[in-house]
């Protein structure tokens, strides 16, 4: 909760930082970008540091990384700056983010994965809920100063709760030679988390961005108030998502079709679509496709999670945290850097139909989501 709750608040708040400082609508969004690639590049290292040092290590090391260089943005909204926080940021939420999510898997019984996995989520996912929204709001209010230090100190805190933790919860040695995950394993529950999580980092981070001047001379209806808002919204229907669709997988049969997935994936593309349709005349509909995005990505989100722990077995954690987790943050970030980019060169409107055409695009992925379920 303290490490997400880092990343929570500065997600919406690092591009509106930038913009601040002069940043157009692209660069703005591509500091988020940023911090995406290096978390996934960071990400496909944790399987060999988790092997070599342990997961107690790995996740204080993440946390330092992800809080201490916040402090930086409290002097300066230069976007060379930005951009190298977001640089180590991105590392050390690399770290947490695989971690976390493979000692959920290692230390939770087979029968109550679903549940553990839900509970997870309700603990990255609590703080997103207050701060995503209070961000943006704390930002304009309060100003930078109060925001950026309490995203850096959130996930030092965190370091001191990590002595509690395990220091390994998997055997240290690698996988026997041959018995990698094997990529057909992975690419549909893989595919379809990039892509949910592309229009769902691209509908947070355009939100706040979306003003007149930025390609629509309208503007969102309500302005900063219905960002926060929405923000909000969204964070509690992905809590809502993930939390049932974690329950659920643990009931028999349920793990036999990836109709859970497909259903979110549906109600991704339907929230973003009634966004683009309502966003510059009612704010209603904003706050209604919000919790559309929220839902549908909180119910993807659980059940690739559950699946591919399941596919990839006790052995390979490790492995499928990193899948799953990759997906999850270049999603993010490629969302992010896409859709403001469609946002200033055409309009807030154009990238959340862009976003919703996405999620409809990718449903041929149902046959390799039905495929070699364990």
């Amino acid at each position: 909760m303290l490490a997400f709750g880092g990343y929570a608040l500065l997600l919406p708040v690092v591009p509106v930082h930038a913009a601040a400082g002069g940043a157009s609508p692209a660069a703005a969004g591509a500091t988020t970008g940023v911090f995406m690639a290096a978390t996934v590049a960071a990400q496909l290292t944790v399987p060999a540091v988790l092997r070599r040092v342990g997961a107690r290590t790995a996740l204080v090391v993440g946390v330092l990384a992800l809080g201490v260089p916040a402090a930086l943005l409290v002097a300066t909204a230069a976007l060379p700056v930005l951009v190298g926080v977001a640089v180590v940021r991105g590392f050390g939420f690399g770290l947490v983010t695989v971690t976390g999510a493979a000692v959920v898997a290692d230390l939770a019984p087979p029968a109550r994965r679903g549940r553990a996995v839900g509970l997870y989520g309700l603990a990255v996912g609590l703080p997103q809920l207050a701060l995503l929204s209070g961000g943006v709001w704390a930002y304009a209010a309060l100003g930078p100063v109060v925001v950026m230090l309490a995203g850096a100190v959130l996930p030092v805190v965190a370091a001191l709760v990590c002595v509690r933790l395990p220091a390994r919860t998997a055997p240290p040695a690698a996988p026997a030679p041959g018995r990698a995950l094997p990529l057909s394993v992975v690419t549909g529950p893989w595919t379809a988390m990039v892509v949910s999580a592309a229009a769902a980092g691209g509908v947070i981070t355009v939100l706040p961005l979306w003003t007149p001047g930025t390609g629509d001379p309208a503007g969102l209806a309500g302005g900063t108030a219905t960002a926060a808002i929405a923000l909000a919204v969204l964070t509690a229907g992905q809590l809502a998502g993930r939390s049932l669709t974690g329950e659920l997988a643990d009931r028999p049969g349920a793990r036999r079709t990836p109709v859970v997935t497909l259903l979110g994936l549906a109600a991704v593309a339907a929230g973003a679509a009634v966004v683009a349709l309502g966003g510059t005349a009612v704010a209603a509909l904003v706050l209604a496709g919000a919790a559309l995005v929220g839902l549908g990505f909180g119910a993807v989100q659980s059940d690739t999670l559950v699946d591919l722990f399941a596919r990839a077995g006790p052995a390979h954690s490790g492995a499928a945290s990193t899948w799953w987790n990759t997906a999850y943050d270049a999603g993010t970030g490629l969302g992010a850097a896409t859709l403001s980019a469609i946002l200033g060169a055409a309009g807030a409107p154009e990238a959340f139909l862009v976003a919703a055409l996405a999620c409809v695009l990718v449903a041929p992925i149902a046959p390799a989501l039905a495929r070699r379920r364990a």
